[in-house]
């Protein structure tokens, strides 16, 4: 028996969801559980230390494939076993390209969800990315998908939200034309457009308008650069 867990069950069937979880509390483990995908999304993010994620695929509201997806975008690398009635190969590997580790279909035998659930817990965590990134008086919530600087929102296209994320990922560093078009455009080739300067120029409206210290900064001959001047 491997040491106990701090889990988070998401499942809408509460038939299934009091059986699994009086069973691993039977176990030691320490088991939440939500009853629908955002209910469940949201305990992921704001609730701190779970160490392993039971997630049904269809659930109301969100459903699974689309939780693990915005985990895993937000670099959130806690182990997800599907527990799902969609036991197709296609409907596994949809699941594990989604960002699930491990796939268990119903109806189950709880022998087995407590060996899967031991085998994930004995894995080495995971380095997972900040779901915050902040340069200076400037901040940016992944998961939330909002921006702020100093006490004021800042409202951003998806685009621009891309473009900014890249930037603040490389702060302090030197980009490129080039790395930008690939990153934040997936283009691989020169599209001889101002697509890259015109986001910048709007970018720069919106994050350093106002302020006293502006945070983007073109190198001349190089690229762009996000920080702060000392």
């Amino acid at each position: 028996m491997t040491s106990a867990c701090k889990i988070l069950l998401i499942e809408d069937d509460r038939e299934t969801a009091d059986y699994v979880a009086h069973g691993l509390r039977e176990l030691g483990h320490t088991v939440d559980v939500a009853g629908d995908g955002a209910e469940g999304l949201f305990l992921a993010t704001e609730e701190s230390g779970y160490q392993l994620l039971i997630v049904d695929r269809m659930l109301p509201r969100l459903d699974g494939l689309a939780i693990v997806k915005t985990l895993r975008d937000a670099g959130l690398n806690t182990p997800v076993l599907f527990l799902t009635t969609l036991g197709g190969i296609d409907d596994r590997v949809e699941g594990l390209e989604a960002g699930g580790d491990d796939y268990l279909t119903k109806p189950f035998a709880f022998a087995e969800l407590v060996a899967r659930v031991q085998a994930l817990a004995r894995r080495p965590p995971l380095q997972s990315e900040a779901t915050v990134l902040r340069v200076a008086d400037l901040t940016m919530d992944l998961i939330k998908r909002r921006v702020w600087r100093a006490d004021r929102a800042i409202d951003l296209q998806p685009r621009e939200f891309r473009l900014l994320e890249y930037l603040m990922r490389h702060a302090d560093e030197v980009v490129t034309r080039t790395m930008l078009l690939e990153q934040v455009w997936d283009f691989h080739f020169e599209p001889k457009t101002s697509v890259v300067e015109t986001h910048i120029s709007r970018l720069r409206t919106k994050i350093d308008r106002g302020f006293d210290t502006p945070l983007i900064h073109t190198v001349r001959g190089a690229g762009y650069s996000l920080y702060a001047d000392a």
